[in-house]
């Protein structure tokens, strides 16, 4: 990745080396190229060193063309900055700017960097606390909402004493944590109906269906505790319409294959 930008010094001009080529014949075109020189080494990012690519040194030509500069020009150029010793040459003909740490602003990208660090650090800060926040809301949302469930389980509905009671009646093993027979059981409760309700309600359609063949299948949850609840509470003793007796309609009612 290439710098930026390089640091050059306003005191340059004063320098006894830049001074004596200014005076030469070519002197101005001689600092285009050593400034140029400069920005090349920037751009290439690596410790000075000035290449096409790691086993590609640049030529005269290939400067002269990059420069737009003629070739002798560029040839002539080289030849003094490395006699001034502002320039190197290495064997593999790899150009390397002499003392490339005076023309890096270190200071000022020291400064990024530490900037750079201390912004990703507050971001990924503000990320862990957000990730902090959105777990304990969530742990707090789904604890309150089970407590809530639990505490209304054990303190109003008491799913257990109904399906026991309903097991202990027909000889069944239903469970109370049926997440279907809670369904039926609450929705109602909510209607307001009591635990001796549905203990009524089952022992109505026990008296009715209990030894009957064909509507002793129906003494479960979903049918007992369904919507038609209500109207099996109003059965007076046991007393059933020939409407509701009717096993081939209920079947029907309730999807169940007959």
């Amino acid at each position: 990745m290439s710098v930026k930008w390089i640091k050059l010094s306003t005191q340059m001009f004063e320098d006894e080396k830049i001074r004596l080529i200014e005076s030469m014949p070519e002197g101005d075109t001689i600092l285009i190229i050593w400034v140029k020189l400069l920005a090349q080494a920037g751009k290439t990012n690596a410790s000075g060193y000035i290449y096409l690519s790691e086993n590609i040194p640049y030529t005269d030509e290939m400067l002269a063309t990059i420069f737009n500069r003629p070739l002798n020009v560029v040839r002539m150029a080289l030849k003094i900055l490395q006699e001034f010793g502002m320039i190197g040459i290495s064997n593999e003909h790899l150009i390397i700017i002499t003392n490339w740490e005076k023309h890096q602003n270190i200071e000022g990208m020291e400064r990024v960097r530490k900037l750079n660090a201390e912004r990703n650090k507050r971001y990924r800060e503000r990320k862990k606390q957000a990730t902090l926040r959105e777990d304990k809301n969530d742990d707090v949302s789904v604890t309150s909402r089970d407590d809530a469930d639990i505490d209304k389980d054990i303190d109003n509905i008491p799913y257990v004493e109904i399906v026991t009671y309903l097991n202990n009646a027909v000889n069944t093993n239903y469970r109370h944590t049926t997440k279907k027979t809670k369904e039926f059981i609450k929705a109602r409760w909510n209607e307001g109906f009591r635990l001796e309700d549905f203990k009524t309600v089952i022992n109505i359609k026990c008296k009715e269906w209990l030894f009957n063949e064909n509507m002793n299948k129906f003494l479960r949850p979903e049918t007992l505790f369904g919507t038609k609840f209500e109207s099996y509470l109003n059965q007076k003793g046991g007393a059933i319409s020939e409407k509701d007796n009717d096993s081939r309609k209920i079947a029907k009612e309730y999807n169940i294959p007959f």
